[in-house]
C-alpha cells in the first residue's frame, strides 16, 4: 500500500462525503473521536440559535413554540437505527454513568433472587465504581469482577446481572455480545451493556443480539459534544417489569399534573426524571443529523477497513518499534487501535505536536480512534509517516517545515 492506494480508496468511499458536515483544522489527523466527536458546523449554528434566538428572545415559551419538550423523544427517535432499537425503548437523559446505576438497578430487580454482578477485569472504571455503588446499598449483592477471557465461564445460577463494556476501552478488544448475551439467558440472567465505544461505529444490533438493558454515552462517535447527554435501553418484552430508583418528573405518565405519588411514564420514557439539559440536547439533536440513512453495517466496513490499514501500515513501516495490542481479527476489535510503548506519554505527545491527536491510557498505550463518518484513509498514511518518522528516526519535536 502506498499513498495513492489511500487516495484512490477515499475517492472510492461511501461515506465520504459526510465529512464535510464536520469543522475540522487544517493539518490535523483527528485520531480521538474514541474520546470526543469532531464538531459539525450545522451543531455550532443550532447552539448560537438556541441560546439567541429560543432562549433569548422565546425564553419560557420555547419549551413549547421551539419544541424543548420534544428533544428526549426526537433523539431517541435518530439514536433507534443506530443501535437496533425501536425509539421507544430508548430514554435519553442524564450521564452514562447515572443511566448505568439506573440499569443496572433495574436489571437486578428482574432477577431478586440472584445476589451476583458478574464483570470483567476489562470494564471502564466508572461502571465498576457504580456496580460498587449499587452494592452498598443492598448488603446482599455481590460484584464480581472475573478476567475478561473468562467471563463465560463464570455464568450460573447465582448470577442475577451480566455487565460488559462491548469495547474494552484500553485495548480495542471487542466482546461477542449476541453470544454472551445468550450465555447469561442461559443461567437465567439479564444482561446491561455498555455501548459508549461502539455506537455510531460499529454494527450495534440489541434486538438481534437479545439484549436486555444498555446505555452509552453520545459525545464519543455519535459527535455530540463535550459531556452530551447518555442514552438508557430497555427492551420491550420487560418494560411493564422494570423501575427506576431515581424518579423525576419527566418520567412521570403525566408531568405536568404535579401528582403527590409517582407513576412511571409508558416504556423508556420512565427512565427520564429531571428537566432535560437544553443547550446538549439540542446540540445532539442536530449532530446526529449526519446519520440520516446510513446502515450501521456501512459504518462498521468504514471503521474496519480504517483499522486495518493502520495495523498494516504500523507493521510494515515501524517493526517493532511499537506492540499493536488491539485483536487483529476485524470480527474481535472496535473501531480503535492501540499500541504499546514503554514512553507512551511522550509518544503522545510527540504525535500531537505533528499535528496527529490520539490520547494516552497508563501506563503504556497510546490509542487511536478512527471515527468512520471524518477520518480518510490519506489521515490513516500521514499520521503512520508521523508514527514512525518519531519512532525510527528519534524525531520527537514538531514536524520540520
Amino acid at each position: 500500500m502506498d499513498r495513492l492506494d489511500c487516495l484512490v480508496a477515499d475517492s472510492a468511499d461511501p461515506l465520504a462525503p459526510r465529512r464535510a458536515a464536520f469543522s475540522l483544522p487544517d493539518g490535523v489527523r483527528y485520531l480521538d473521536g474514541n474520546s470526543l466527536g469532531a464538531l459539525q458546523r450545522r451543531v455550532a449554528e443550532r447552539v448560537q440559535q438556541v441560546v439567541e434566538l429560543e432562549w433569548g428572545h422565546g425564553l419560557i415559551r420555547s419549551w413549547n413554540d421551539a419544541g424543548w419538550i420534544e428533544l428526549p423523544r426526537r433523539i431517541a427517535e435518530q439514536l433507534a437505527p443506530l443501535l437496533g432499537a425501536d425509539a421507544d425503548e430508548i430514554a435519553v437523559t442524564d450521564s452514562t454513568s447515572a443511566n448505568l446505576f439506573k440499569a443496572l438497578s433495574a436489571a437486578r430487580g428482574l432477577c431478586p433472587d440472584r445476589r451476583v454482578v458478574l464483570t470483567d477485569d476489562a470494564n471502564f472504571p466508572t461502571d465498576l465504581y457504580v456496580a460498587r455503588g449499587l452494592a452498598e446499598l443492598d448488603p446482599r449483592l455481590e460484584v464480581r469482577v472475573v478476567p475478561t477471557a473468562e467471563v463465560a465461564d463464570h455464568l450460573d445460577d447465582r448470577v442475577g446481572v451480566l455487565t460488559l463494556t462491548h469495547v474494552d476501552y484500553r485495548t480495542g478488544r471487542l466482546h461477542d455480545a449476541a453470544a454472551l448475551t445468550r450465555a447469561a439467558h442461559e443461567v437465567g440472567a439479564v444482561t446491561v451493556w455498555d455501548l459508549s465505544h461502539s455506537t455510531g461505529a460499529l454494527d450495534v444490533d440489541l434486538e438481534a443480539w437479545g439484549a436486555d438493558l444498555a446505555v452509552g454515552c453520545t459525545y464519543k462517535y455519535l459527535n455530540g459534544g463535550p459531556g452530551s447527554p447518555s442514552y438508557l435501553y430497555v427492551a420491550r418484552r420487560w418494560h411493564d417489569q422494570v423501575s427506576t430508583p431515581l424518579r423525576g418528573w419527566f418520567g412521570h405518565a403525566r408531568p405536568f399534573a404535579f401528582a403527590v405519588d409517582y407513576e412511571p411514564g409508558p416504556a423508556a420514557s420512565r427512565f427520564l426524571d429531571g428537566t432535560p439539559p437544553v443547550l446538549s440536547m439540542a446540540a445532539l439533536d442536530t449532530a446526529l443529523g449526519v446519520f440520516d440513512g446510513l446502515g450501521t453495517e456501512v459504518l462498521a466496513a468504514k471503521a474496519a477497513a480504517l483499522t486495518q490499514t493502520f495495523i498494516d501500515l504500523v507493521d510494515e513501516r515501524c517493526g517493532d518499534a511499537a506492540q499493536v495490542v488491539t485483536p487483529r481479527d476485524p470480527q474481535r476489535r472496535g473501531a480503535q487501535v492501540s499500541l504499546r510503548h514503554p514512553q507512551a506519554e511522550a509518544l503522545c505527545r510527540a504525535l500531537i505536536a505533528r499535528g496527529v491527536i490520539g490520547d494516552h491510557r497508563p501506563p503504556d498505550l497510546v490509542r487511536f480512534g478512527f471515527a468512520p463518518l471524518y477520518v480518510r484513509y490519506i489521515d490513516v498514511w500521514d499520521a503512520v509517516t508521523d508514527l514512525a518518522e518519531v519512532l525510527n528516526n528519534g524525531h520527537w519535536g514538531p514536524r520540520t517545515p
